[in-house]
């Protein structure tokens, strides 16, 4: 801890603009002291971020794709080096995103392309006639192309179960499962049929040496869309996985599959459906959460103590766009960076998917990559995942940071080769630099990675240096850079939390800055409260202290704005 003293201010004046930049001022009265305090050096410290490696919140599962309802034939059926070319850009850690998780469609069609249960058997306990052509649009292929990447987690997901088993005979339009609370069908209860269903296609890419690992029943349930859909509430999910899980572990694939619920359209939707299911007993037999964001984004964490997942989200109509950042649209690269920051650092999200990867010649941006012809094309879309997917691998450890600054967004990692990556996004135009302290651990090298519009957003080596537990670099405007720490040796304690937050958009973080008052019986508004932050017609001792690990430098920078007019300052260690 380092305190200051400083003496006799000789009027400073800090003009109206400085004041209502801090966001604390109500208009005709003096700011209470801590509040003004708090601002006043929240600013000055803008340019040090502080990660603290004992304080763990969620652990990541990875980021991905799909390539659902035929994509996966634009990978496949494009020119040779188009398709390696996007293969790269997908999976690789090195040339692309570095993809994690990939997430394929079970088909619920009336066509053998599209389901292995084209045609109903006749009632829900007659013999099913499976088939399964082992190319499933393509996304056999694509798969076994994702394992040679390392791709390890596989998202089985339907959108619904097949037509003749929901209580409006038709592949779209909603309809719900017959069976379930309040849906009777005069076919009978097709529930158990339908989770034999689920779980005969997760042995036929067994048969293929694929591992699904997770297992989706639903698709937005709440959307009665034309094609693919099911309606369901939560209680209706939780009628299903009180079937779907036992047929699980009968099959002998309990050690194989979690189940995931619900892909809500939005995360206030899946808040509701995850609350109902706890409600009815059934959230002991599900294995992750999961939300798509077209209604509600990911803003806070879903009360539950499963990873939760956003498993598909994307710009549906903007024009295709490859910028990095140039008008702030949905579209580009830094408006992705930021959204995901959002949902893992503020609602605790372990896994972040895009809705598709790859698209031959896209009009749109709801892929990531399109193909024309022989060429393969990355938007900075991409790149914006590839900053979190290459550096933020599965198994990786959030850990606690502080920004400073309400223009830097800051979060941390540990990964498990004992690597720590820190991203920071400047949301500001003008470049900052930042000297970023580090507790618990000592690191002898360190990497940077910028993505900004003059890179097209691929991320591209940068200068950082570290010295003194601290790590020095550059954050240019409108851009995400990711410093990598290596050479660790940890210490002191760790604690875990089960809740997101300790890396925010708030320049208000705990135990960055304390002030203190040399006064204790003022009334907030009073001068002697107004001094203590040096300001104007204050003549008494300011007192304040600064912890986290600041460089020389830091502590100057802090000295310059809190003691430019004083007579005299005192420093104590």
């Amino acid at each position: 801890m380092t305190s200051f003293s400083t003496a006799s201010h000789g009027g400073m004046s800090r003009g109206k603009d400085e004041e209502e930049r801090g966001g604390r001022l109500k208009t005709g009265s003096l700011p209470n002291t801590a509040t003004r305090c708090d601002a006043i050096i929240s600013d000055e410290l803008s340019f040090y971020p502080a990660v603290t490696l004992g304080t763990t919140f969620q652990e990541m599962d990875g980021f991905g794709v799909s390539q659902a309802f035929g994509r996966a034939n634009d990978i496949f059926n494009a020119a040779a080096s188009a398709q390696t070319k996007a293969l790269d850009l997908l999976f690789s850690p090195t040339a692309g995103a570095g993809f994690t998780i990939l997430r394929n469609r079970i088909g619920n069609g009336n066509t053998a392309s599209d389901s292995i249960l084209p045609t109903s058997p006749g009632s829900p306990t007659a013999t099913p006639n499976y088939q399964f052509d082992n190319n499933d649009s393509s996304q056999i292929w694509l798969s076994k192309k994702a394992i040679g990447y390392g791709v390890k987690t596989f998202y089985a997901d339907a959108w619904g179960a097949p037509y003749f088993m929901k209580t409006n005979n038709a592949v779209g339009g909603g309809g719900f499962l017959c069976g379930v609370s309040g849906e009777t069908c005069s076919s009978g209860n097709w529930m158990q049929a339908y989770a034999n269903f689920l779980v005969r296609y997760v042995q036929y890419y067994n048969s293929n040496n694929i591992t699904i690992t997770h297992l989706g029943f639903l698709n937005e349930p709440e959307f009665a869309a034309s094609y693919s859909s099911m309606l369901s509430s939560g209680a209706q999910a939780a009628n299903f996985i009180a079937v779907l899980y036992p047929t699980i572990q009968a099959a002998g694939l309990g050690n194989q599959i979690k189940i995931a619920c619900c892909d809500s359209e939005g995360w206030d939707n899946q808040k509701t459906m995850t609350a109902a299911i706890i409600s009815a007993g059934a959230i002991n037999q599900v294995g992750v959460i999961t939300s798509h964001s077209y209604v509600t984004q990911p803003d806070t964490p879903i009360s539950t103590t499963l990873h939760t997942w956003m498993t598909e989200y994307a710009d549906l109509n903007g024009a295709w766009n490859l910028n990095w950042h140039s008008s702030g649209a949905q579209g580009e690269g830094l408006f992705w960076a930021t959204l995901i920051y959002d949902g893992i650092v503020n609602a605790g999200l372990s896994a972040y998917l895009y809705w598709e990867g790859a698209e031959a010649s896209a009009a749109t941006d709801s892929c990531l990559i399109t193909i024309v012809g022989s060429t393969a094309t990355p938007s900075a879309r991409l790149w914006a995942l590839a900053q979190w997917s290459r550096y933020v691998r599965p198994g990786a450890v959030r850990v606690a940071t502080t920004s400073g600054s309400s223009a830097l967004l800051t979060s941390a990692f540990k990964n498990t080769d004992g690597t720590v990556s820190v991203q920071v996004i400047n949301t500001a135009t003008t470049a900052q630099t930042v000297s970023i302290s580090v507790s618990g651990g000592t690191f002898g090298a360190v990497q940077a990675f910028v993505s900004q519009q003059s890179n097209g957003g691929l991320p591209t080596a940068a200068t950082a240096s570290i010295s003194g537990g601290v790590v020095s670099g550059s954050a240019p405007g409108f851009s995400m850079t990711t410093f990598i720490l290596s050479g660790a040796s940890t210490t002191g304690t760790t604690t875990t939390t089960t809740t997101a937050s300790a890396s925010t958009r708030s320049t208000t973080t705990t135990g960055t800055v304390t002030t203190t008052s040399t006064t204790t019986t003022s009334t907030p508004g009073t001068v002697a409260e107004w001094g203590q932050c040096g300001g104007d017609g204050w003549t008494g001792a300011t007192v304040f202290s600064v912890s986290g690990g600041l460089s020389s430098h830091g502590i100057s920078h802090v000295l310059k704005g809190k003691a430019a007019n004083a007579n005299m300052f005192l420093v104590r260690v």
